[in-house]
């Protein structure tokens, strides 16, 4: 995996999330263009994309970039080292509520009732969430989007997309026109 480079990216997120209110977390994303699609839905729903290292891609890679557009200057991106720390940083400035999101489970993200400040968690592109972030005590609880039987599952940016606009859709679109 390459080490990322953040210096293409704002990363000037304040401490206090008053104004946002989800946190998008993608667990060691590989494919460029996934995280910058992310970045760019961030933007428009005034959450906070965090990730967590190792990155497959240097951000400032090409097609991160070109898939973000021009939105990364209005995106809130965090960058953590590690899983240990991105939950710190969740438990200080979320809710402390993380839904990790995965094919294995019954529960179907749409029963769930989000809070301001809770996080959706997804894992890396090829194999999803590792058993050991899956089994974390940190985990609230494991939900899975809904899909047919015979494929394996959605890309990583839509699943994101569609877990973000449900939860906005429970609190009315706060900040939405």
């Amino acid at each position: 995996m390459r080490s990322s480079d953040s210096s293409s990216i704002s990363l000037s997120v304040p401490p206090e999330y008053s104004a946002l209110v989800f946190h998008i977390v993608f667990h060691e994303p590989c494919i460029p263009p996934n995280t910058g699609n992310a970045i760019r839905m961030t933007a428009v729903t005034g959450t906070t994309l965090h990730l967590v290292e190792p990155l497959g891609f240097d951000l400032s890679d090409a097609k991160l970039r070109r898939a973000g557009l021009d939105y990364h200057d209005l995106a809130h991106v965090r960058v953590h080292p590690d899983w240990p720390s991105a939950v710190e940083h969740l438990q200080t400035y979320g809710s402390g509520r993380i839904y990790a999101f995965t094919t294995h489970t019954d529960q179907h993200f749409g029963q769930v009732g989000y809070a301001e400040g809770d996080a959706l968690l997804f894992g890396t592109e090829p194999t999803g969430l590792p058993a050991h972030v899956l089994d974390d005590e940190a985990i609230t609880a494991q939900v899975r989007i809904p899909m047919r039987p015979a494929v394996r599952s959605l890309n990583l940016s839509n699943s994101a997309a569609i877990a973000v606009y449900e939860a906005w859709r429970q609190h009315g679109y706060p900040g939405g026109v």
